[in-house]
């Protein structure tokens, strides 16, 4: 099995994986954190950095950075580990669906085409090594189009498709996100045998818990997930999916962070001064 060590962002409630072959030391770093402070626009290195320095000190060779989706509520690292290390930086083939969506928001970023700014676009049923660990790939839309779930070993790497068992499921009203996609989406992954560890991509403390957590089970979410736990309907689901969705705002870092994501973490080129900016489009999103 695989060795994991999480890396917990309390800024963006993100965890950050970073998780290798023993015998190889071969390594990926899955959904890692850009930090960026809206009201200075200053961006920061810091939550990458403590990832890298602590696969240096395992003596890992980062061989990828990968993303289980554009992320809506942070900035991607992948390039900066990329550009840190020669690795290569992955997501799903269906981030082209969600470019379509969100770059006529944001204007032209690049005279190179979107899906060039990834090194790898992966598909349903993909496999690909990890020393002597394989990394398989199950598409797990609803959040997004294109989410994925990373499966090494007996873990599987979900993103944001579900949480802890007492925290649920993921918002499923971005553009391009579907509550009915995202409930079959879940009944994939509880497929897993019910050992399966389940990783997830951000912990909000429900009331009653007071440490954060991201490690459960099949098991666990087919017992006991609020949301979604076994005898929950498709459309009970959606039903209370899209309730509950009405009631949430924008996530705080929704536009700078698309704009980057979609570009596999890469800023926009200068312009003309130098200057490196980011587009907040006045009244496009729907709240």
């Amino acid at each position: 099995m695989p060795e994991i060590k999480p890396f917990f962002d309390p800024a963006t409630n993100t965890v950050t994986y970073l998780v290798w072959d023993k015998a190889t030391r071969d390594a990926v770093i899955i959904d890692p954190v850009l930090d960026f402070d809206p009201a200075p626009a200053r961006l920061s290195t810091a939550s990458a950095d403590k990832v890298l320095a602590a696969a240096e000190a395992e003596g890992l060779k980062i061989r990828w950075a990968l993303d289980t989706h554009a992320h809506a509520d942070h900035l991607s690292a992948a390039d900066y580990v990329r550009q840190k290390t020669g690795a290569k930086v992955g997501i799903g083939a269906h981030i082209t669906d969600v470019q379509k969506i969100f770059r006529p928001m944001f204007g032209p970023t690049s005279d190179t085409p979107d899906e060039t700014v990834f090194d790898a676009l992966f598909n349903e049923g993909d496999e690909f090594p990890l020393g002597n660990e394989t990394i398989r790939v199950l598409h797990t839309p609803g959040h997004t189009a294109a989410c994925l779930t990373y499966l090494i070993g007996d873990a599987a790497f979900v993103g944001d498709t579900v949480f802890m068992p007492d925290y649920g499921t993921a918002r499923a009203d971005f553009p391009g996100g579907d509550a009915h996609a995202l409930y079959r989406s879940i009944r994939k992954l509880l497929a897993l045998p019910p050992e399966t560890r389940i990783f997830t991509g951000h912990d909000y403390l429900p009331e009653g818990r007071d440490k954060h957590a991201w490690e459960s089970t099949v098991a666990q979410h087919r017992a006991a997930n609020v949301h979604v736990h076994d005898g929950v309907s498709e459309e009970d689901f959606v039903t209370m999916r899209t309730t509950r969705d009405k009631t949430l705002g924008a996530p705080r870092l929704i536009l700078p962070s698309l704009q980057v994501n979609i570009r596999a973490g890469t800023l926009p080129p200068p312009e003309s001064d130098g200057q490196t900016y980011l587009r907040l489009p006045v009244n496009r999103l729907g709240k």
